[in-house]
């Protein structure tokens, strides 16, 4: 009886540790997409006025004159040929957007203005009306406003300072959707198709059984590990109604494949996911090269009749670190930091060593170089 009471109580105490276990569960819209719903980039040339003395000077820059030249044109003022205008609060710009899925005319987006020209600042600009084309040449939006600029500068007696950069900046709402993306879900009959954001093939899986057993049949199926095809109701409110319940089904996705990340441009070594270090020896060490110069003086005997002769002279030093080798192995990301900086290295000496770790095989991720 009390082997029976035992045995009921560590089956209790199990589920009980399994329900405070973490599942890590994550909702299907932030692993997959449907497709078609997607954004769509857009751009246009535009020009930026009211500057203060900062915009592009037009010898340098041409095509800011002669863009000036033809917007004047179309609002009625007739420039004499072979005028030099010398613009200098004119500044040519690009102009990006991004349009959502089902966005509608009326709607508002934000725009990104950069100058392409030699500006200087466009602090205080406001951006003429600027029509924004998508991949098709359509044009899907128009944008005006005034910019925020978010750097800083000053000027005094030939000396400046500057905090972050002035050829750019932000207009929030400052584009309105002229026309919207064609989109149509029904267009292959009651048949959606979701795409992982991440292509694997256990999530897939794991993805299809999890919305099977919610609707109750199979309803999914899987195409390959980046895809899956769904069975949805032809109605189009009780699709939009089938795609929200898809959405907020959760799954647990497949364990990330551990990645390094090593920036080459800042020297930036990021660790992610289950890096494992298997046994290796490592021995690293910095050759420097000191080349000093030194005075001399060459004083000729008395009574010689030569003359005192001054001179450099150059002192080369050569010197190396000791690099001994070193047994690095790690399981847990920590034990691997860890075994990192037990080697004393410098972010790019790391990065030295990361490479040369994974092409022996001893570093079990993959290693990406930005």
């Amino acid at each position: 009886m009390q082997q029976v009471i035992k045995v009921v109580i560590t089956i209790v105490l199990l589920q009980l540790v399994a329900l405070s276990t973490p599942a890590h569960a994550e909702r299907i819209k932030d692993l997959a997409n449907f497709a078609g719903v997607r954004t769509n980039s857009l751009v246009g040339y535009g020009l930026v006025v009211g500057l203060d003395g900062s915009g592009d000077q037009t010898m340098q820059a041409p095509f800011t004159g002669q863009s000036m030249m033809n917007m004047l044109a179309q609002l009625g003022v007739n420039v004499p040929p072979g005028t030099n205008m010398q613009l200098r609060n004119v500044a040519a710009v690009m102009v990006t957007a991004e349009l959502p899925p089902f966005a509608r005319p009326g709607q508002t987006l934000d725009v990104v203005v950069s100058s392409i020209g030699n500006a200087r600042s466009l602090r205080g600009g406001t951006l003429l009306m600027t029509p924004l084309k998508g991949a098709d040449g359509q044009v899907y939006a128009l944008a005006q406003g005034n910019l925020l600029i978010h750097g800083v500068s000053a000027e005094s007696q030939g000396s400046s300072a500057a905090m972050n950069q002035q050829a750019g900046g932000r207009i929030t709402n400052g584009a309105t959707v002229e026309r919207g993306v064609a989109l149509d879900l029904g267009r292959m009959g009651n048949v959606l198709e979701l795409n992982l954001k991440q292509a694997d093939f256990t999530t897939a899986l794991t993805m299809v059984e999890r919305i099977n057993d919610e609707f109750g049949y199979a309803v999914a199926q899987a195409m390959d590990g980046g895809s899956i095809q769904l069975q949805s109701p032809t109605d189009a409110n009780e699709r939009v109604r089938f795609m929200a319940r898809v959405e907020n089904i959760e799954v647990t996705p497949a364990a990330a494949n551990p990645k390094v990340v090593l920036n080459s441009r800042t020297g930036s070594v990021v660790l992610s996911g289950p890096v494992r270090l298997r046994e290796a020896a490592v021995a690293h060490g910095n050759l420097s090269v000191t080349i000093s110069r030194r005075p001399f003086v060459s004083q000729p005997p008395a009574l010689s009749g030569g003359e005192t002769v001054v001179g450099e002279t150059s002192d080369i030093t050569i010197a190396q670190e000791q690099g001994a080798l070193k047994m690095v192995e790690g399981v847990a990301l920590l034990d691997v930091v860890e075994a990192l900086n037990s080697l004393g290295a410098t972010p790019n000496d790391l990065m030295a060593i990361l490479q040369a770790l994974h092409a022996s095989g001893a570093l079990r991720a993959e290693l990406e170089i930005i």
